[in-house]
């Protein structure tokens, strides 16, 4: 089991910046991609970024490109999301999510994150 605590998010006006973390404990040592999602009010849960816990490979929804950049600290088990130039549709709770190495399909997730973006 790996258990999901997200922080950082919060209220910023369009334009402005956030620094989303997620930390994991648990079964930490069978980690092999964690992800942010975001699901917006009356909208289906979207798929955000996310990075291979080990090699650091990265993948972005289009949506995100060039303002999101996620990033992992092995050393902490603590993945972040840094969004950057953020805009009213960005308003969202986000969530992170793990896969582990042997189903390497996101079974682990956080309660979530609230970002709101105003205007």
């Amino acid at each position: 089991q790996v258990q999901l605590v997200e922080s950082g998010g919060g209220l910023v006006q369009a334009g402005g910046s956030l620094r989303l973390s997620c930390a994991a404990s648990g079964r930490t040592g069978s980690m092999y991609r964690m992800g942010w999602f975001r699901q917006a009010a009356g909208k289906e849960r979207e798929f955000v970024a996310a990075i291979n816990w080990s090699g650091g490979t990265t993948s972005s929804a289009d949506s995100v490109k060039g303002r999101f950049t996620i990033s992992r600290d092995n050393a902490k088990n603590t993945v972040y999301l840094q969004m950057n130039s953020l805009k009213l549709e960005d308003t969202a709770l986000y969530y992170c999510a793990a896969a582990d190495i042997w189903n390497r399909v996101y079974e682990y997730w956080g309660q979530g994150t609230q970002v709101t973006v105003s205007s």
